[in-house]
């Protein structure tokens, strides 16, 4: 099982991103992985949100349509800045193809619940997708979600359709993300 924290503190930069993760991109191709999916059930709606960064407030039923990462992180989480490279680099290759990433911020410590410092945290690892400011964790609880880092993705219809909870398996979310966008939606 998961620790909920590896690691309490932080203060990363975009190089330090980089030497998290070895500096470099899985060699394999995601096409070649086998994306793991299956039906999970209806996506939760986003319940109790604090504040939206980079973003208007989103619904799940106003992203119909779209493939959705929901990533549940921590801006001191050494496990959550580890995948933030991953996350950020998926959003931008496929954001233009209808895929959304809600970061779903959810602070274990009192400090993480600033706005302020959760908005420099998204500058400092160059975050340009929404991120929901979960401080009651009333989103986390709608998901029944134990961990930092945890992504919930779902179809175009809102069905969660692959949940992996920690690091790794980056080359089989990719594939699991482009097999969700090759998808037609129900006429």
């Amino acid at each position: 099982m998961l620790s909920r924290r590896a690691f309490s503190g932080l203060a990363a930069g975009s190089s330090a991103l980089a030497a998290a993760v070895g500096g470099a991109w899985p060699v394999r191709s995601a096409l070649a992985v086998s994306p793991g999916l299956r039906d999970y059930g209806k996506a939760p709606e986003f319940a109790g949100i604090d504040k939206w960064l980079n973003s208007e407030p989103l619904t799940m039923r106003g992203l119909a349509g779209k493939v959705v990462l929901v990533d549940f992180w921590t801006y001191s989480c050494i496990n959550c800045i580890r995948t933030l490279p991953y996350v950020v680099r998926w959003y931008e290759k496929y954001k233009d193809q209808g895929f959304v990433v809600v970061g779903v911020h959810s602070p274990e410590f009192a400090y993480e619940k600033s706005t302020r410092n959760v908005q420099d945290a998204i500058q400092r690892f160059g975050i340009r997708y929404p991120v929901a400011q979960d401080n009651g964790f009333s989103t986390w609880k709608a998901y029944n979600n134990q961990y930092w880092p945890a992504f919930y993705l779902a179809d175009r219809n809102g069905q969660v359709m692959r949940q992996h909870f920690g690091e790794g398996e980056y080359a089989e979310m990719e594939a699991a993300i482009e097999a969700l966008l090759g998808r037609r939606q129900p006429a």
